[in-house]
């Protein structure tokens, strides 16, 4: 059997940090929990599950605070947890069967996280697979007959445990703040974070969110040599923050130039469907809408390619008079939100 050290970053989570300690306690064999500077009575509920509970000083990058809560751990396995997290009944005994059976050669094991789309995350599926326990200490393995080299990708296992996503309140806030103060001190971002920042504007941004990102956006597809992805996903954030700032010229440059590239985007068939129906003009949004839910694909949030589009040929079919497209669309928009 494995033995877990269970690592959490946290910070005033009074209200939920005993529910989910509660549902790891019988896991773990070790829960670190280390402290960012929170003002409530978070250490003191985590004092009645652990007494390994570490102050770090906040300064804006999960990765550091993760890295230092690993740095304490001891067992084999490191679980990581987040605050907002829940592990019920049936899955606590599906975890306790896998740290029985786990094979010493597996280096992560992923979990399906579910309850996402509730509290816009920036996933786009309501289960998907997460990475959440990771060996240790990583042993070095040489791998071919002939010319050989050491393993470089880690084992994986795609296991049948679920953990519930749970929060409270929306983070999405903390998360443009962050993007923002990297842009301050000029940090750059990677393509990845590029492409988190995008998908997490579609999924949770505000207006204001979108126009403070419109420089970002606007520099990086003046840039040479980025990719078509890159490119893409530009457009789709600037065609937004045109149409809130009803600038007409740049909605269309922006829209435009995406519909060229072969498919054009979801999201940007979306903002045409927006454009057209905050003018009022019905038929010309239906035509636009339904491209976003059938004719395209998504760059960075499906809900855009199916029930958001979906719903929105609902609202158009009702202005126009037409009862029986308006429960058409609703139903399918139902239908495909579900099942996600």
């Amino acid at each position: 059997m494995i033995s877990i050290s269970a690592c959490l970053i946290v910070k005033n989570e009074e209200a939920v940090l005993s529910r989910c300690l509660r549902s790891i306690q019988e896991i773990a064999d070790e829960i670190i929990i280390v402290d960012t500077g929170s003002t409530d009575h978070t250490k003191e509920i985590a004092a009645k599950f652990t007494d390994q509970i570490f102050d770090f000083a906040w300064t804006n990058d999960f990765s550091k605070a993760r890295n230092f809560s690993f740095s304490k751990a001891t067992k084999e396995y490191i679980y990581v947890a987040d605050a907002d997290e829940v592990i019920d009944e049936e899955n606590r005994k599906r975890f306790l069967q896998l740290k029985q059976a786990l094979l010493p050669e597996i280096e992560i094991v992923q979990m399906y996280y579910v309850n996402q789309l509730q509290y816009n995350t920036t996933y786009n599926f309501n289960r998907e697979y997460r990475p959440k326990l990771y060996k240790r200490l990583r042993t070095f393995c040489w791998e071919e007959p002939i010319h050989e080299m050491i393993r470089l990708t880690p084992i994986i296992y795609d296991s049948e445990v679920e953990i519930q996503h749970c929060p409270i309140s929306d983070h999405s806030g903390r998360d443009f703040y962050i993007f923002q103060q990297m842009l301050k001190d000029e940090n750059k971002l990677s393509k990845r974070l590029q492409t988190m920042y995008a998908k997490e504007l579609f999924i949770a941004g505000t207006k204001t969110d979108f126009l403070e990102a419109e420089v970002f956006f606007e520099k990086l597809l003046s840039k040479d040599g980025i990719s078509e992805e890159e490119i893409r996903q530009c457009q789709c954030v600037l065609a937004r923050c045109a149409r809130l700032k009803k600038d007409k010229e740049s909605f269309f440059k922006h829209c435009l130039k995406n519909i060229a590239l072969n498919p054009p985007s979801c999201e940007v068939c979306f903002e045409l469907g927006e454009y057209f129906l905050e003018n009022l003009d019905y038929e010309e949004a239906t035509i636009w809408y339904y491209n976003a839910a059938y004719e395209t694909q998504p760059e960075l949030a499906a809900k855009y390619g199916a029930e958001l589009a979906l719903n929105r040929l609902a609202d158009c079919y009702s202005a126009l008079g037409n009862k029986e497209e308006e429960k058409n669309y609703r139903k399918l928009a139902q239908e495909i939100k579900e099942k996600r």
